[in-house]
C-alpha cells in the first residue's frame, strides 16, 4: 500500500522483517513439537527462541534474505539459510523445516497475520460504532425530512440515519469475525497434505501456541475458499464505509447544508476558490471502496488452483491482503474522524422539512381523509390535487386545502396533521432493538 494510505500498525504488521519473525515462530514451534515427539534433540527450539529474542530480525534479515533467494530463487529456502546465519544456530539447521513445506510456513505465517490485521480492523470498527452510537442518541428526536429518488418524502428522526448505519457496521463485525474465524488456522501437513513426512500432533502444537486452529483437509495449501472470506467481509465493509459517505456527502451540498465534516484551521479547500469547504475525507472514502470491493474479484479467482497446488495465487496476495487489511484501516480510522467532528446544523433540518411547504405530510393528510370516511380513490385525489398545485404555484398544502370544498378536514383538526412529532412517536421502539 502506499504510504499516504497506510497506517503504522498495519505496516509494521506487514513488514518484509514482521513476515520473517512470523515465519520463524511458526519453525520455532515445529521444532519444539518435534522435540516432544523424542524425533529431534532437546532444548532446540530454546535456543531458536532465545536467540531470535536476543536478536530480533530487521531490515538488515530481510535484506540478506533477498540476497539468497537472487540465487536460489527461492524464498523460504532462502529465509531459512538466512536464519540459521542470523542466530549462529549452525545445529539447528539440521532440523529446521524437518518434514516440512514451504506453504506450511507461509500459509500458516499469513493466517496468522491475518488474524492480527483483522483484529486491528475490528479496533476501528467499534470506534466508528461509538461516534454513530453518539450520533444517534444526540439526534434521536431531531425531526428531518426524509428523502426517496432524491425527493423529499417525510419527516423522520435525523438519529435514524446513524442508527441505521451502526447497525450495518455491527453486521460489518459480525461478518469480519467470522472471516477471522475462518481464516484463522494452521496448516502443516507436508508436500502434497496427506502427513505423510510430519504427524498431526505437530500441526497441532503449532495451532495451539499460535493461537489458531488446524486446518482439517489442505492440498499443500490452505483452501483459499478462507481467503475469499475475508475480502468478501473486506468488501462489504467498503460499500457500508461508500453508503455513509455518500449521505453524509450529499447533506453538505450547499443548497442542503444538514451536516458537513470537519474543517481544520489552515485548510483549504480549493486552490482557486478560497470560500469552499468541500467533502474531501468522503469523497476519499468513497474511493477507497472502489479499491476494497475490487480486492475481491482476484480472491475469488484464488480459489481454484491446479491439483493439489500451484502457486498462481502467491503473486496475486501479496498484494492485495496487505492492502485490502491496510485500506480498511486506514478508512476506517479516517471515517471515525469525520463522525467525532461532524458538525450538523440544525436550523437547516427545519428548514429543508418546511421547504415545500408542507406536502411531506400528504400521506397523513390522506389517511385522516380516509379515516373521516370518504374512498380511497377520492381521498387520494383531493390530497394529490392540491399537493400538485402547492409544486406549481409555489402555495403552501395546508392553505389549498382549506380552499378546497371537496376536503371535509379543517381548521385545526387539518392543521394538526402537520406536526413533525407524529412521525417520531415509535422512533423509541427502533433503538430499543439496538438497546439504547
Amino acid at each position: 500500500m502506499i504510504a499516504r494510505y497506510q497506517t503504522k500498525e498495519m505496516a509494521e504488521l506487514w513488514s518484509e522483517k514482521n513476515r520473517y519473525r512470523t515465519w520463524a515462530l511458526v519453525e520455532a514451534y515445529a521444532l519444539e513439537a518435534w522435540e516432544r515427539l523424542g524425533a529431534v534433540p532437546k532444548g532446540l527450539s530454546e535456543r531458536l527462541l532465545r536467540a531470535l529474542e536476543k536478536n530480533p530480525l530487521t531490515e538488515a534479515f530481510a535484506q540478506r534474505v533477498a540476497e539468497i533467494e537472487a540465487v536460489t530463487h527461492h524464498d523460504l529456502v532462502a529465509f531459512t539459510r538466512a536464519l540459521v546465519e542470523w542466530t549462529g544456530e549452525g545445529e539447528i539447521g539440521r532440523y529446521l523445516h524437518l518434514g516440512l513445506t514451504s506453504s506450511d510456513i507461509v500459509d500458516t505465517a499469513q493466517n496468522l497475520l491475518l488474524v492480527r490485521a483483522l483484529e486491528l480492523i475490528l479496533q476501528e470498527v467499534d470506534k466508528v460504532e461509538e461516534a454513530l452510537r453518539a450520533l444517534a442518541l444526540r439526534y434521536k428526536h431531531t425531526p428531518a425530512v426524509a428523502r426517496t429518488h432524491g425527493v423529499h418524502a417525510e419527516p423522520t428522526s435525523f438519529g435514524l440515519r446513524f442508527l441505521s448505519f451502526l447497525a450495518a457496521f455491527s453486521r460489518d463485525e459480525q461478518r469480519l469475525r467470522r472471516a477471522q474465524e475462518a481464516v484463522g488456522v494452521a496448516m502443516l501437513s507436508g508436500s502434497v497434505g496427506n502427513y505423510a513426512h510430519i504427524p498431526p500432533e505437530v500441526e497441532a502444537h503449532v495451532a495451539r501456541r499460535l493461537g489458531l486452529t488446524p486446518e482439517p483437509l489442505s492440498t499443500q495449501v490452505v483452501p483459499r475458499d478462507r481467503h475469499a472470506e475475508v475480502l468478501a467481509a473486506l468488501a462489504i465493509l467498503g460499500g457500508n464505509l461508500e453508503r455513509v459517505a455518500v449521505e453524509l456527502r450529499h447533506l453538505q451540498r450547499t443548497e442542503v447544508l444538514e451536516a458537513q465534516e470537519p474543517f481544520q484551521e489552515g485548510q483549504t479547500g480549493s486552490s482557486s476558490m478560497p470560500h469552499k469547504k468541500n467533502p474531501v475525507g468522503l469523497e476519499n472514502l468513497t474511493g477507497v471502496a472502489r479499491l476494497l470491493r475490487g480486492y475481491l474479484h482476484p480472491a475469488l479467482e484464488n480459489i481454484a488452483l491446479w491439483h493439489e497446488r500451484d502457486i498462481s495465487h502467491s503473486s496475486v496476495e501479496r498484494v492485495i491482503l496487505p492492502d485490502a487489511t491496510t485500506l480498511a484501516h486506514y478508512a476506517l480510522r479516517r471515517l471515525g474522524g469525520i463522525l467525532r467532528g461532524l458538525r450538523v446544523f440544525e436550523e437547516n433540518l427545519r428548514r429543508n422539512l418546511d421547504l415545500t411547504r408542507g406536502l411531506v405530510y400528504s400521506q397523513r393528510v390522506l389517511n385522516a381523509l380516509i379515516a373521516s370516511g370518504l374512498p380511497r380513490d377520492k381521498a387520494y385525489a383531493i390530497v394529490q390535487r392540491n399537493a400538485l398545485r402547492s409544486w406549481e404555484e409555489g402555495r403552501a398544502f395546508l392553505d389549498l386545502l382549506e380552499e378546497d370544498p371537496e376536503n371535509p378536514l379543517k381548521g385545526e383538526a387539518l392543521k394538526a396533521l402537520f406536526e413533525p412529532g407524529e412521525y417520531l412517536r415509535r422512533v423509541e421502539a427502533i433503538y430499543q432493538r439496538f438497546g439504547l
